[in-house]
């Protein structure tokens, strides 16, 4: 059992997050106030195939470990529209136009339980906790892994559900428009054995499209490429300030914590942040 004997009945805001990934599923409670966890966070394998309720019988059993009966919090790799998943990376395509509220009625019954995507979850993270906090404005977080994550806040408020990722721009090699995450994915960099030097042309020419549509005060770039931003950070050629996450194996649990408990504004907490809210 993961470790819950920090006091959740005191001043401190708590909730439990879940961060549902291609490879494993993680879940853990959060002290909202700090941004951190409490105690350890419980791994598990994603069940294969991931389909919906697959997924959702593994939180169910993770969730019972925690003894946790408040409101969760979970982070998938989907976008959610209307109470209703769209799109389906890193899991099961059955997931389109799974009703997620229907899912967890059945799974977790009689609990608050909120999705959101799983980069604007690190969105909310890195906005409330992380390299965002401080910038008024418009911020852009990516996170560079197999493909290309986006969260989108304005004044640390999420707009939710940016794909950019799957934004079209022209390839600066001259093959043609493409997805961006087919041009500039830190698994596009491992797949062709590129340097950071050959690899970041291509991260500047997405950050340039982006950046000549939306103009933000902020790029935060997240994934475990961020962790070397010193080597590849200053040959990026684009005119907006650029940060690195530093929320990041747990960024998903926590934003996933913080917009279940700003929904069920656990202990005030949904006034208390109204600022950067969602």
């Amino acid at each position: 059992m993961a470790d819950t004997s920090s006091d959740t009945t005191g001043s401190t805001p708590v909730c439990l997050g879940v961060d549902v990934g291609g490879t494993n599923i993680k879940v853990g409670l959060v002290d909202l106030r700090e941004g951190e966890l409490i105690g350890d966070r419980l791994v598990t394998p994603t069940p294969q195939p991931a389909t919906p309720d697959a997924v959702a019988e593994t939180i169910r059993q993770m969730v019972g470990e925690f003894e946790w009966d408040g409101p969760v919090g979970v982070a998938v790799p989907t976008v959610i529209h209307e109470g209703v998943a769209r799109i389906a990376h890193n899991i099961d395509s059955s997931w389109i136009g799974c009703d997620v509220v229907e899912l967890f009625d059945r799974h977790l019954p009689g609990r608050t339980v909120v999705m959101l995507n799983d980069a604007d979850a690190a969105g909310l993270t890195e906005v409330h906790y992380g390299a965002a906090g401080d910038v008024d404005g418009l911020v852009v977080l990516l996170t560079f892994g197999t493909g290309i994550g986006s969260a989108l806040l304005m004044d640390g408020r999420l707009i939710p559900n940016t794909e950019f990722g799957h934004m079209m721009v022209e390839d600066i090699a001259g093959r043609g428009f493409d997805e961006t995450e087919h041009l500039a994915s830190a698994s596009v960099r491992s797949r062709e054995e590129m340097s950071f030097a050959e690899w970041t042309p291509h991260v500047s020419n997405v950050l340039r499209a982006i950046e000549d549509l939306l103009w933000p005060r902020a790029f935060v770039l997240g994934g475990g490429v961020s962790e070397a931003a010193d080597e590849w950070f200053p040959l990026l050629k684009n005119r907006t300030p650029v940060r690195a996450a530093v929320r990041l194996n747990d960024a998903g649990i926590i934003g996933a914590a913080l917009h279940a408990a700003m929904h069920a504004d656990v202990d005030g907490l949904g006034k208390s942040l109204s600022v950067k809210g969602t």
